[in-house]
């Protein structure tokens, strides 16, 4: 009855047995209930980046200060997989008048 109706809870299954004349509690039905199987165990994250480095890069885009005070900004992109630096892009911001 559980198979063929999986949202019923044990209190509906008991009330259509008792329909039927069959008297039973509702523990003796949890303790037979059909079950869902549970799902198998899926691969953790550390096997996942084991398993895709090769293909996963990385970018970064940061601020940095100068000795001189002067602004900098910074791109870039690795590779997991070889651990190795791709493309590094560096840029001050533009002048005060070219702004406006």
């Amino acid at each position: 009855m559980a198979r063929e109706n999986p949202l019923w809870g044990s209190e509906r299954i008991r009330g259509e047995l008792l329909k039927l004349g069959i008297v039973v509690s509702n523990r003796f039905i949890r303790r037979y209930r059909w079950r869902k199987p549970t799902r198998p165990p899926s691969q953790s994250w550390r096997t996942f980046l084991a398993n895709h480095a090769h293909a996963i890069w990385a970018a970064d885009l940061f601020v940095v200060q100068t000795r001189t005070f002067k602004t900098l900004y910074l791109l870039l992109f690795i590779v997991h997989g070889r651990r190795e630096l791709v493309h590094l892009a560096v840029t001050a911001p533009l002048p005060h008048a070219a702004r406006d």
